[in-house]
């Protein structure tokens, strides 16, 4: 989870927040506010069960989404579970 003393870039905010979802989180998994990066260690991690909606994924392993607060990150498509 991000602390809420965090600092956040503009750029992964999206105001107002979303308040219809596409997905949740399956099990506890990190977010990069840019992508991951193999030396850099992720911004935070949703929690299991945490409410997504999908805004952009090519295909690949990693993809983009937005939770309720409005923070827009990337994360493991993988570990996603579309809702009904």
């Amino acid at each position: 989870m991000l602390p809420d003393s965090a600092q956040l870039p503009g750029r992964n905010l999206i105001q107002p927040p979303p308040n219809q979802f596409t997905h949740e989180v399956r099990a506890e998994q990190p977010y990069y506010y840019d992508g991951p990066h193999q030396d850099a260690p992720p911004e935070g991690t949703f929690r299991a069960g945490t409410k997504v909606v999908l805004l952009e994924h090519d295909g690949g392993p990693v993809c983009r989404v937005a939770d309720g607060r409005g923070l827009y990150v990337a994360t493991a498509f993988d570990g996603l579970r579309r809702l009904r």
